[in-house]
């Protein structure tokens, strides 16, 4: 079983009910770790030993948050300043986060159609999202697809919001379980267009020959 770290960071989380429906049921479920930034770090002050530490102890690190001008929110881009440090994450004897799994599970607030070169946003979803892939490169991890809620406000106040915490529990249920068909998984642009690829119980064993 792979252990899996969650770091939430919304400035806001009760303005958020998605992200909340997503750091409650996470929170339920064995094996992962969720952690609030916001709410142990409220002036901050981030414990860079601590948080090295606890990603070391995971064998899967997410980074929860909502897109504020087309990137992190700004104490997670501070905790990635810190945490990840020349000589523990990069460089030449850098190499503590090497082999582990990286996913983004980020809530958008415009339409999707609206991140496209003729669209609002002039640019992909992942495009947008391409420098923590390419942190994720440099660290020597493995970067999956990003699951990505759009035009998360709409969805609040409706059943899509439960669809797609329902397929986060799917995502991580099965990169616990090792389950999720990472070979599958790397060939689509977001991690459930079309679909989460997860593994029949009789693939189990082959779970983790991906890649």
């Amino acid at each position: 079983m792979k252990r899996i770290l969650i770091l939430s960071a919304h400035p806001s989380p009760s303005q958020s009910h998605v992200n909340s429906m997503m750091s409650a049921m996470a929170d339920t479920l064995p094996g992962v770790t969720l952690v609030d930034l916001y709410a142990l770090y409220p002036r901050f002050k981030i414990d860079i030993d601590a948080e090295q530490q606890r990603l070391l102890e995971h064998d899967v690190i997410v980074f929860q948050f909502p897109i504020y001008w087309y990137s992190t929110p700004a104490l997670l881009k501070e905790w990635q300043d810190l945490v990840l440090e020349h000589g523990f994450a990069y460089g030449g004897d850098g190499c503590r986060l090497a082999g582990k799994l990286f996913l983004v599970a980020a809530s958008a607030g415009a339409a999707e159609q609206d991140y496209a070169a003729d669209g609002l946003n002039h640019f992909p979803i992942r495009t947008l999202l391409s420098p923590l892939e390419q942190t994720a490169q440099l660290c020597r991890m493995r970067y999956l697809p990003p699951l990505v809620l759009f035009a998360a406000l709409q969805a609040s106040s409706g059943e899509r919001a439960q669809q797609h915490v329902d397929r986060y529990r799917q995502v991580l249920e099965g990169l616990r379980d090792e389950r999720l068909d990472l070979e599958q998984a790397m060939k689509q642009e977001l991690l459930d267009h079309p679909h989460i690829p997860l593994l029949d119980e009789s693939d189990h064993s082959r779970g983790d020959h991906h890649g």
